[in-house]
């Protein structure tokens, strides 16, 4: 049952989303009736459908027709030209990701560097000592 809901949604959402330039009203009433499933089979929307539509009014959002989105301090704000509402998301964890991959990165093409100069200075101790 719950599978055949999900299909629904990803149908209805598809539809609203081919709809919505030529009939706005029609794409908002597929986004009513996929809350309508979720509700009824207490299933949480996939999260690439939950940031397609407005909160507050419940009307399909599309980049560019009905919404806009910015960028600002660490999270995106998604504003609903129907009704104004702003729904801001954190991507502070995709930042500190590349943040880390970049370090890990620097850190492993340093490491032959640093490898090499202690071998070197290694072998400098080595002559040292022996002298």
């Amino acid at each position: 049952m719950l599978k055949i809901a999900e299909e629904r949604i990803d149908i209805l959402f598809n539809k609203a989303d081919d709809e919505l330039t030529r009939h706005p009203e029609r794409s908002n009433r597929y986004v009513e009736m996929a809350r309508n499933i979720a509700k009824k089979y207490n299933m949480k929307m996939s999260s690439k459908w939950s940031k397609r539509f407005c909160r507050s009014c419940y009307h399909f959002m599309k980049p560019g027709l009905n919404c806009q989105i910015r960028l600002s301090d660490s999270s995106v704000v998604i504003k609903c030209l129907e009704c104004g509402n702003i729904n801001k998301i954190p991507y502070m964890k995709e930042k500190k990701e590349r943040r880390r991959r970049k370090i890990e990165y620097n850190n492993t093409s340093k490491k032959g560097i640093n490898e090499q100069i202690i071998i070197n200075n290694h072998h400098k101790h080595r002559k040292i000592k022996n002298k």
